[in-house]
C-alpha cells in the first residue's frame, strides 16, 4: 500500500515538473501576442471616466476569464475529437480582428472630423465593455490554440495543465499591466503629493504622458489586430505565406490582415447597401 502511495507522488512530480517545463515553452511561443493583446485591450479599455475606469477593466477581465472557461474545454474536445475544425475557427476570428482594424483606420482618414459636423452616435458604457469582451475572445481563442500547438507532443493530461495556467497567466499579466496604464495619472498625482525631489518629478511625468500613452495604444491597438489577423492567416495558408515571405515578417502580415480587413469592410458596405 505504501509503495502505491509512493508512486502516486512519483508520478504527480513527475507530471508537475513536465507541466512546468511545458507552460515555460508555452509562454514563450505566446509572448508576442500577448504583447498585441496587451496593446487591443488597454485601447479597448482607455475613454472611460476616471472613476469608471477599475470597474470598467475589472468588467471586462471577468468576460476575459469566462472567454477562457468557454474556450479551454471546448478547444480541449476540439483537439481531441476534432482536431481539423481549429484552424477554421481562428481564421474566422482573424477576419473580426481585419475588420475592426480597418474599420478604425477608415475612421481616421476620412470621418475624423464627423463630430464637428454631425453629433456621432456614442456608445454606452455596456456596449463598449462588450466589444473589449468579444474582441477579448479571439485574441484569447489564438492564444490558447498557439500554445495547444506548442505543446502538441505532450501527453494530453499535460497539454490541459500547461495551456490552461498560460491561458490564466495571460489574463492576469495582462489586464494587470493594463490597469496600471490607465492609473497612470493617480500613481503620479499620489506621487507628486506624497515626495518631492525626484519622486515628484516622476509623479509629473506619468500625468503628463497618460494621454500620450492612451493615443499611442489606440494607435499600436488598431495595427495590433491587424498583425493578429494576418499572422493567422500567414501562418495557416501556405499559399499566402509563399506570396508575402518576400517582405520582413512583420510587414507581411500587416499588408495580409489590411487586405483580409479591407475586404471585410467592404463586403459589411454591399451588405449594409442591399438592407437599405
Amino acid at each position: 500500500m505504501a509503495s502505491g502511495f509512493f508512486a502516486l507522488f512519483d508520478d504527480i512530480a513527475y507530471l508537475m515538473d513536465d507541466v512546468a517545463a511545458t507552460t515555460k515553452i508555452a509562454a514563450k511561443k505566446t509572448a508576442g501576442i500577448l504583447g498585441d493583446d496587451l496593446a487591443v485591450n488597454a485601447n479597448k479599455a482607455s475613454g472611460y471616466a476616471s472613476s469608471r475606469e477599475l470597474p470598467v477593466l475589472w468588467a471586462i477581465t471577468k468576460g476575459s476569464f469566462l472567454n477562457k472557461l468557454i474556450i479551454l474545454p471546448f478547444i480541449f474536445l476540439l483537439s481531441y475529437y476534432a482536431p481539423f475544425i481549429i484552424t477554421p475557427l481562428l481564421m474566422i476570428g482573424g477576419v473580426y480582428l481585419a475588420f475592426e482594424g480597418v474599420e478604425k483606420i477608415e475612421e481616421w482618414i476620412f470621418h475624423k472630423n464627423d463630430h464637428e459636423e454631425a453629433p456621432e452616435k456614442k456608445l454606452s458604457e455596456k456596449e463598449k465593455i462588450k466589444g473589449a469582451i468579444v474582441t477579448d475572445f479571439i485574441l484569447s481563442l489564438e492564444i490558447v490554440i498557439v500554445a495547444l500547438g506548442t505543446v502538441a507532443k505532450q501527453p494530453f493530461l499535460t497539454q490541459i495543465v500547461a495551456v490552461s495556467i498560460t491561458a490564466v497567466l495571460a489574463t492576469i499579466g495582462v489586464y494587470g499591466i493594463v490597469a496600471l496604464i490607465v492609473r497612470m495619472d493617480d500613481i503620479g498625482i499620489y506621487l507628486i503629493e506624497k515626495f518631492d525631489g525626484f519622486m515628484e518629478m516622476v509623479g509629473k511625468v506619468l500625468v503628463a504622458a497618460l494621454p500620450k500613452v492612451i493615443k499611442a495604444l489606440s494607435i499600436i491597438g488598431t495595427f495590433a489586430m491587424l498583425l493578429v489577423a494576418g499572422g493567422i492567416y500567414m501562418h495557416n495558408i501556405h499559399q499566402i505565406h509563399e506570396y508575402f515571405h518576400i517582405f520582413p515578417s512583420l510587414l507581411g502580415e500587416m499588408i495580409v490582415g489590411f487586405i483580409i480587413g479591407v475586404v471585410a469592410v467592404g463586403v459589411m458596405k454591399v451588405i449594409h447597401l442591399f438592407k437599405k
